[in-house]
Protein backbone atom coordinates (compact mmCIF):
# COMPACT_ATOMS: atom_id res chain seq x y z
CA UNK A 1 0.00 0.00 0.00
CA UNK A 2 1.43 3.34 -1.07
CA UNK A 3 0.53 6.17 1.30
CA UNK A 4 2.94 8.76 -0.07
CA UNK A 5 1.41 8.83 -3.56
CA UNK A 6 -1.43 10.88 -2.03
CA UNK A 7 0.87 13.56 -0.60
CA UNK A 8 -0.93 16.34 -2.53
CA UNK A 9 -4.12 15.43 -0.66
CA UNK A 10 -2.26 15.70 2.67
CA UNK A 11 -1.02 19.16 1.71
CA UNK A 12 -4.58 20.21 0.76
CA UNK A 13 -5.89 19.00 4.15
CA UNK A 14 -3.18 21.01 5.92
CA UNK A 15 -3.98 24.12 3.89
CA UNK A 16 -7.69 23.80 4.68
CA UNK A 17 -6.77 24.34 8.35
CA UNK A 18 -3.87 26.75 7.83
CA UNK A 19 -5.57 29.27 5.53
CA UNK A 20 -8.54 30.18 7.82
CA UNK A 21 -6.22 30.34 10.83
CA UNK A 22 -3.68 32.57 9.07
CA UNK A 23 -6.49 34.81 7.81
CA UNK A 24 -7.84 35.33 11.33
CA UNK A 25 -4.30 35.84 12.70
CA UNK A 26 -3.58 38.58 10.15
CA UNK A 27 -7.05 40.14 10.31
CA UNK A 28 -7.82 39.92 14.04
CA UNK A 29 -4.68 38.59 15.77
CA UNK A 30 -4.76 36.93 19.18
CA UNK A 31 -6.62 38.18 22.25
CA UNK A 32 -3.85 38.68 24.86
CA UNK A 33 -4.52 38.28 28.58
CA UNK A 34 -3.23 40.60 31.29
CA UNK A 35 -0.04 38.50 31.34
CA UNK A 36 0.96 40.37 28.18
CA UNK A 37 -1.04 43.61 28.27
CA UNK A 38 -0.87 44.36 31.99
CA UNK A 39 -3.86 44.59 34.31
CA UNK A 40 -5.35 43.14 37.49
CA UNK A 41 -6.66 39.72 38.41
CA UNK A 42 -9.07 39.25 41.29
CA UNK A 43 -10.10 35.76 42.41
CA UNK A 44 -12.97 35.57 44.89
CA UNK A 45 -15.16 32.93 46.50
CA UNK A 46 -18.75 33.23 47.62
CA UNK A 47 -22.14 31.56 47.47
CA UNK A 48 -23.75 31.73 44.02
CA UNK A 49 -20.85 33.48 42.25
CA UNK A 50 -20.26 30.72 39.68
CA UNK A 51 -23.89 30.76 38.57
CA UNK A 52 -24.13 34.53 38.08
CA UNK A 53 -21.08 35.42 35.98
CA UNK A 54 -23.03 37.61 33.54
CA UNK A 55 -24.67 39.66 36.30
CA UNK A 56 -21.34 39.99 38.15
CA UNK A 57 -19.61 41.15 34.95
CA UNK A 58 -22.22 43.90 34.54
CA UNK A 59 -22.06 44.87 38.21
CA UNK A 60 -18.25 45.01 38.37
CA UNK A 61 -18.11 46.63 34.92
CA UNK A 62 -19.91 49.67 36.36
CA UNK A 63 -16.96 50.17 38.75
CA UNK A 64 -14.01 49.52 36.42
CA UNK A 65 -13.26 48.12 32.96
CA UNK A 66 -13.07 44.31 32.95
CA UNK A 67 -12.21 41.89 30.14
CA UNK A 68 -13.23 38.50 31.48
CA UNK A 69 -15.11 36.74 34.28
CA UNK A 70 -14.51 32.98 34.50
CA UNK A 71 -15.18 30.14 36.93
CA UNK A 72 -12.11 28.81 38.76
CA UNK A 73 -13.78 26.40 41.19
CA UNK A 74 -16.90 25.68 43.20
CA UNK A 75 -18.53 29.08 43.92
CA UNK A 76 -15.26 30.69 42.88
CA UNK A 77 -14.59 33.13 40.01
CA UNK A 78 -11.73 35.11 38.49
CA UNK A 79 -12.24 38.71 37.36
CA UNK A 80 -9.67 40.07 34.87
CA UNK A 81 -9.48 43.70 33.81
CA UNK A 82 -7.44 46.88 33.67
CA UNK A 83 -5.06 47.79 36.47
CA UNK A 84 -6.89 48.83 39.64
CA UNK A 85 -5.88 50.02 43.10
CA UNK A 86 -6.62 48.31 46.43
CA UNK A 87 -9.34 50.90 47.05
CA UNK A 88 -11.24 49.93 43.88
CA UNK A 89 -10.72 46.25 44.66
CA UNK A 90 -12.24 46.77 48.13
CA UNK A 91 -15.15 48.64 46.55
CA UNK A 92 -15.81 45.64 44.27
CA UNK A 93 -15.75 43.23 47.21
CA UNK A 94 -18.11 45.44 49.22
CA UNK A 95 -20.45 45.81 46.27
CA UNK A 96 -20.62 42.06 45.62
CA UNK A 97 -20.95 41.14 49.31
CA UNK A 98 -24.11 43.26 49.55
CA UNK A 99 -25.78 41.04 46.97
CA UNK A 100 -24.13 37.63 47.43
CA UNK A 101 -23.25 37.63 51.11
CA UNK A 102 -19.77 37.04 52.49
CA UNK A 103 -17.06 37.24 49.81
CA UNK A 104 -13.65 35.70 50.39
CA UNK A 105 -10.68 37.17 48.54
CA UNK A 106 -8.50 34.31 47.27
CA UNK A 107 -6.03 36.19 45.11
CA UNK A 108 -5.29 39.70 43.87
CA UNK A 109 -2.50 40.27 41.34
CA UNK A 110 -1.45 43.20 39.20
CA UNK A 111 0.82 43.00 36.16
CA UNK A 112 2.28 46.22 34.79
CA UNK A 113 2.35 46.92 31.02
CA UNK A 114 6.17 46.97 31.03
CA UNK A 115 6.36 43.47 32.51
CA UNK A 116 3.75 42.31 29.99
CA UNK A 117 5.80 43.55 27.02
CA UNK A 118 8.95 41.99 28.46
CA UNK A 119 7.18 38.64 28.83
CA UNK A 120 5.93 38.85 25.23
CA UNK A 121 9.47 39.51 23.92
CA UNK A 122 10.85 36.62 25.96
CA UNK A 123 8.15 34.34 24.56
CA UNK A 124 9.01 35.26 20.96
CA UNK A 125 12.72 34.83 21.70
CA UNK A 126 12.11 31.39 23.25
CA UNK A 127 10.19 30.19 20.17
CA UNK A 128 12.91 31.46 17.79
CA UNK A 129 15.72 29.88 19.85
CA UNK A 130 13.87 26.56 20.11
CA UNK A 131 13.24 26.52 16.34
CA UNK A 132 16.89 27.21 15.47
CA UNK A 133 18.22 24.62 17.94
CA UNK A 134 15.80 21.93 16.75
CA UNK A 135 16.69 22.57 13.09
CA UNK A 136 20.39 22.34 13.87
CA UNK A 137 19.94 19.20 16.01
CA UNK A 138 17.92 17.30 13.38
CA UNK A 139 20.34 18.40 10.65
CA UNK A 140 23.36 17.10 12.58
CA UNK A 141 21.64 13.87 13.64
CA UNK A 142 20.68 12.93 10.08
CA UNK A 143 23.59 14.64 8.28
CA UNK A 144 21.17 16.13 5.78
CA UNK A 145 19.74 19.66 5.76
CA UNK A 146 16.55 18.35 4.11
CA UNK A 147 15.60 16.52 7.28
CA UNK A 148 16.18 19.63 9.39
CA UNK A 149 14.06 21.91 7.21
CA UNK A 150 11.28 19.33 6.78
CA UNK A 151 11.08 18.90 10.55
CA UNK A 152 11.02 22.65 11.21
CA UNK A 153 8.37 23.27 8.53
CA UNK A 154 6.17 20.55 10.05
CA UNK A 155 6.72 22.17 13.44
CA UNK A 156 5.65 25.59 12.12
CA UNK A 157 2.66 23.88 10.49
CA UNK A 158 1.50 22.71 13.94
CA UNK A 159 2.26 26.07 15.55
CA UNK A 160 0.31 28.04 12.94
CA UNK A 161 -2.72 25.76 13.26
CA UNK A 162 -2.65 26.20 17.05
CA UNK A 163 -2.22 29.98 16.81
CA UNK A 164 -4.90 30.23 14.13
CA UNK A 165 -7.32 28.14 16.20
CA UNK A 166 -6.93 30.47 19.17
CA UNK A 167 -7.31 33.52 16.95
CA UNK A 168 -10.66 32.09 15.79
CA UNK A 169 -11.63 31.18 19.38
CA UNK A 170 -10.61 34.65 20.55
CA UNK A 171 -12.75 36.32 17.89
CA UNK A 172 -15.89 34.24 18.44
CA UNK A 173 -15.61 33.22 22.12
CA UNK A 174 -13.24 35.92 23.54
CA UNK A 175 -10.66 33.29 24.53
CA UNK A 176 -7.45 34.95 25.74
CA UNK A 177 -3.89 33.68 25.37
CA UNK A 178 -1.77 33.71 28.51
CA UNK A 179 1.42 32.16 29.89
CA UNK A 180 -0.24 28.72 29.97
CA UNK A 181 -0.90 29.06 26.23
CA UNK A 182 2.80 29.75 25.68
CA UNK A 183 3.57 26.56 27.63
CA UNK A 184 1.14 24.63 25.41
CA UNK A 185 2.72 26.15 22.28
CA UNK A 186 6.25 25.13 23.28
CA UNK A 187 4.97 21.68 24.25
CA UNK A 188 3.40 21.38 20.78
CA UNK A 189 6.76 22.19 19.19
CA UNK A 190 8.51 19.44 21.12
CA UNK A 191 5.69 16.92 20.55
CA UNK A 192 5.73 17.59 16.81
CA UNK A 193 9.49 17.15 16.46
CA UNK A 194 9.54 14.07 18.72
CA UNK A 195 7.17 12.15 16.43
CA UNK A 196 8.88 13.45 13.29
CA UNK A 197 12.28 12.22 14.46
CA UNK A 198 10.83 8.72 15.00
CA UNK A 199 9.68 8.63 11.35
CA UNK A 200 12.94 10.13 10.06
CA UNK A 201 15.01 7.65 12.05
CA UNK A 202 13.11 4.78 10.45
CA UNK A 203 13.68 6.33 7.01
CA UNK A 204 17.41 6.47 7.70
CA UNK A 205 17.55 2.83 8.83
CA UNK A 206 15.61 1.57 5.80
CA UNK A 207 17.72 3.67 3.43
CA UNK A 208 20.86 1.99 4.72
CA UNK A 209 19.37 -1.48 4.23
CA UNK A 210 17.74 -0.83 0.84
CA UNK A 211 20.13 1.23 -1.28
CA UNK A 212 18.37 0.36 -4.55
CA UNK A 213 14.91 1.50 -3.48
CA UNK A 214 13.72 5.02 -4.34
CA UNK A 215 13.24 7.54 -1.55
CA UNK A 216 9.46 7.45 -2.03
CA UNK A 217 9.34 3.68 -1.44
CA UNK A 218 11.62 3.99 1.60
CA UNK A 219 9.52 6.80 3.08
CA UNK A 220 6.34 4.82 2.41
CA UNK A 221 7.77 1.77 4.22
CA UNK A 222 8.94 3.91 7.15
CA UNK A 223 5.54 5.60 7.51
CA UNK A 224 3.67 2.29 7.42
CA UNK A 225 5.97 0.82 10.08
CA UNK A 226 5.68 3.78 12.45
CA UNK A 227 2.06 4.81 11.83
CA UNK A 228 0.42 2.39 14.26
CA UNK A 229 2.97 3.26 16.95
CA UNK A 230 2.34 7.00 16.51
CA UNK A 231 -1.45 6.61 16.58
CA UNK A 232 -1.44 4.32 19.63
CA UNK A 233 0.91 6.63 21.50
CA UNK A 234 -1.11 9.74 20.64
CA UNK A 235 -4.54 8.27 21.41
CA UNK A 236 -3.60 7.81 25.09
CA UNK A 237 -2.53 11.46 25.29
CA UNK A 238 -5.59 12.69 23.37
CA UNK A 239 -8.01 10.75 25.62
CA UNK A 240 -6.39 12.23 28.74
CA UNK A 241 -6.48 15.77 27.35
CA UNK A 242 -10.07 15.35 26.18
CA UNK A 243 -11.03 14.35 29.73
CA UNK A 244 -9.31 17.50 31.05
CA UNK A 245 -11.19 19.66 28.53
CA UNK A 246 -14.55 18.16 29.52
CA UNK A 247 -14.20 17.87 33.31
CA UNK A 248 -10.97 19.64 34.24
CA UNK A 249 -12.49 22.97 35.21
CA UNK A 250 -12.62 26.34 33.47
CA UNK A 251 -9.28 27.61 34.80
CA UNK A 252 -7.34 25.00 32.75
CA UNK A 253 -9.92 24.40 30.02
CA UNK A 254 -8.26 26.42 27.25
CA UNK A 255 -4.79 25.24 28.26
CA UNK A 256 -6.08 21.68 27.80
CA UNK A 257 -7.68 22.63 24.47
CA UNK A 258 -4.35 24.06 23.26
CA UNK A 259 -2.51 20.87 24.24
CA UNK A 260 -5.22 18.76 22.58
CA UNK A 261 -4.92 20.67 19.30
CA UNK A 262 -1.13 20.38 19.51
CA UNK A 263 -1.26 16.62 20.13
CA UNK A 264 -3.58 16.04 17.15
CA UNK A 265 -1.65 18.25 14.72
CA UNK A 266 1.69 16.88 15.94
CA UNK A 267 0.58 13.32 15.25
CA UNK A 268 -0.73 14.26 11.81
CA UNK A 269 2.23 16.39 10.71
CA UNK A 270 4.96 13.86 11.59
CA UNK A 271 3.49 11.40 9.10
CA UNK A 272 1.49 13.45 6.62
CA UNK A 273 3.46 16.71 6.52
CA UNK A 274 7.12 16.10 7.40
CA UNK A 275 7.52 12.92 5.31
CA UNK A 276 5.78 14.34 2.20
CA UNK A 277 7.88 17.53 2.53
CA UNK A 278 11.00 15.35 2.43
CA UNK A 279 9.78 13.80 -0.84
CA UNK A 280 8.82 17.20 -2.24
CA UNK A 281 12.32 18.49 -1.43
CA UNK A 282 13.78 15.47 -3.30
CA UNK A 283 11.57 16.09 -6.36
CA UNK A 284 12.57 19.76 -6.53
CA UNK A 285 16.27 18.82 -6.26
CA UNK A 286 15.90 16.34 -9.16
CA UNK A 287 14.15 18.90 -11.35
CA UNK A 288 16.94 21.40 -10.73
CA UNK A 289 19.55 18.83 -11.77
CA UNK A 290 17.69 18.15 -15.00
Amino acid sequence: MSIMKHKIIYFVISLSFLIPGIFFLIRFGLKPSIDFTGGSLLEIKGEGLSDNKVEIAEQVGDIYEISLVQTSGDNQIIIRGKTISNEIKDEVLTNLSEQYGEIEEKRFETVGPTLGKELLMKTISAIVIVSVLITFYVWKQFNDIRFGFSAILAMFHDSLILLGSFSILGYFYHVEVDVLFVTALLTTLSFSVHDTIVVFDRIRELSRRNHKLSLEKVVNMAVLETLSRSINNSITIIIMLLALVLIGGESIKWFSVALLIGAITGTYSSTFTAAPLLLLWEEIAKKKKR
